[in-house]
C-alpha cells in the first residue's frame, strides 16, 4: 500500500507574470506561459532571482545566443534525455549564478573564483 501525498505529473499553461512562474516548485510540473520570441523568453528566464539551470531547445545556430544571454550556472542545449536541467554529478559541477550561486560549492571555495568570473558549466548535444 502506498501512502503518502503525491502529485501526478502535469503541464499547465499560465499567462506571464503569475506567482508560480517565479517559483521552484520540487513537483512534476511543467508551467508554460506564451512568448512573442527568444529575447521576450530570454528576458523572462533572467528575470528571476535564481540561476541554478537552464535548458534549451533550439536550431543550432540559435544555441551560441542561447549560452551568451543566459544568466545560469548549469545550461543544457538540445539534452534528448528529455530534461533540460540538473546536472550530472560526478562530470560537472553543480553551481549558479544570482540567487543560486551563494554557496561556492562548484568553484572550490566562498569566495575565490566569484571574484574573477561567472562560472557556467555548458552541454551541447548536436
Amino acid at each position: 500500500m502506498v501512502r503518502g501525498y503525491f502529485c501526478a505529473p502535469t503541464l499547465a499553461q499560465l499567462q506571464l507574470g503569475h506567482p508560480l512562474l517565479r517559483e521552484e516548485l520540487f513537483l512534476p510540473i511543467t508551467l508554460l506561459a506564451p512568448v512573442t520570441g527568444l529575447d521576450e523568453a530570454m528576458g523572462v528566464a533572467n528575470s528571476l532571482d535564481d540561476g541554478l539551470s537552464a535548458g534549451f531547445y533550439g536550431a543550432k545556430d540559435e544555441i551560441d545566443w542561447f549560452l551568451e544571454h543566459i544568466e545560469a550556472g548549469v545550461t543544457y542545449c538540445n539534452r534528448p534525455q528529455g530534461a533540460t536541467t540538473g546536472a550530472w554529478p560526478g562530470y560537472q559541477p553543480f553551481g549558479g549564478w544570482k540567487g543560486s550561486g551563494s554557496t561556492g560549492k562548484a568553484c572550490g571555495s566562498f569566495y575565490y573564483l566569484q571574484q574573477y568570473m561567472r562560472e557556467q558549466s555548458q552541454t551541447i548535444v548536436d
